[in-house]
């Protein structure tokens, strides 16, 4: 394990010849590295600055096509009520088979010719949401990670943000059945090794949010096992609703039980928060089981997503979840990350 941040992002002039020997090392025919080759060059080369730079609004965002569509069919007031979500940059998910390739390099094309920096999310580890309403992912570890080599080929020399496979160290720290705990971390820490080996690109692997896996020593442990040492940081509060202000005290915490036990050298871990949803904080528990987190009455957006963020450690207030998607077949809502209209209004307000 590294102790540099192949997430940071380092200045390109010290790295492209190293990635253009990497890449030969390591990609196959289909343009997907070796998850078998070694970290290149460009992870040493790793610098401590922060995330910045105007993030993606993909014109295909959910709520964008919502919107646009209801326009067109002259529905303008569903359109307007739409704006809110429709008009703030999202994270795009990556969750099915197949080969992911050609459609995160058109996605980072895109962004790239725009000018910004996309927010991607890999979520496809094997047993993927313990089985829940989100379960799938890849067959087997080798999939895995051939998958997550293609995703990683396709960013190529681009910048982007990956936020690397929600709820995979919380659900393996708390128990799921068919996960093997030190396994899991062995698998995301390669995932984050094949990511870094992109010079441009910043992983934040998942970390739960502050409602569920709350001692810090645990969890710092098990993020640590999972490669966060070698990533830009941590990501908080994905496709859930504890406040912004809990999810940074917490982010803070957890960073700095992380400096405490880490190798010589090793920067602080920052941090991003998903605030897609927060805005009215966590529901109150009756007592049900999926209630806290699956599409709970009574959300409203937060804070509108940025790389400017005046807060101690924190890289970004990001929309990860996409304001409007489902969290599955419960309170009366589509499968999971499906757009639920109804949801969407209210999120805004409407």
């Amino acid at each position: 394990m590294t102790s540099h941040r192949t997430g940071r992002r380092p200045a390109l002039a010290a790295v492209l010849a190293a990635a253009a020997v990497a890449a030969l090392a390591a990609c196959g025919a289909d343009g997907a590295p070796d998850p078998a080759a070694g970290t290149s060059a460009a992870a040493a080369t790793s610098t401590e600055d922060r995330l910045s730079g105007e993030l993606w609004l993909n014109p295909d965002g959910h709520a964008a096509v919502a919107a646009r569509q209801a326009r067109e069919q002259g529905r303008p007031a569903e359109a307007d009520a739409l704006a809110p979500l429709a008009d703030q940059p999202t994270a795009t998910w990556f969750a099915n088979p197949g080969n992911p390739y050609a459609e995160v390099a058109a996605l980072s094309e895109a962004a790239a010719a725009a000018g910004q920096v996309p927010v991607v999310v890999a979520y496809f580890v094997p047993v993927r949401d313990c089985r829940s309403y989100s379960a799938g992912g890849a067959p087997d570890a080798d999939a895995y990670l051939t998958w997550v080599g293609s995703l990683a080929a396709a960013l190529g020399d681009r910048p982007a943000v990956v936020v690397l496979e929600p709820d995979a160290v919380a659900h393996a720290v708390v128990g799921c059945e068919g996960v093997q705990p030190e396994q899991r971390y062995e698998l995301l820490a390669r995932a984050v090794e094949i990511l870094g080996r992109q010079p441009e690109v910043r992983t934040y692997l998942d970390a739960g949010n502050p409602g569920w896996v709350t001692d810090l020593p645990v969890l710092a442990a098990a993020l640590r096992s999972s490669g966060v040492d070698a990533a830009a940081g941590f990501a908080l509060n994905v496709s859930n609703f504890q406040t912004t202000e809990d999810s940074v005290r917490f982010g803070t915490q957890l960073s700095r039980q992380l400096e405490q036990d880490a190798p010589a050298g090793t920067p602080p871990a920052h941090f991003v928060v998903d605030t897609s949803r927060n805005g009215a904080g966590p529901p109150p528990s009756d007592g049900g089981a999926d209630t806290a987190w699956c599409n709970p009455a009574g959300r409203r957006l937060g804070e509108a997503p940025t790389t400017d963020v005046d807060r101690e450690r924190v890289d970004a207030l990001l929309w990860v979840k996409q304001p409007g998607d489902s969290d599955g077949t419960c309170a009366g809502g589509p499968p999971a990350g499906q757009f639920w209209l109804p949801a969407a209004l209210e999120l805004a307000g409407s």
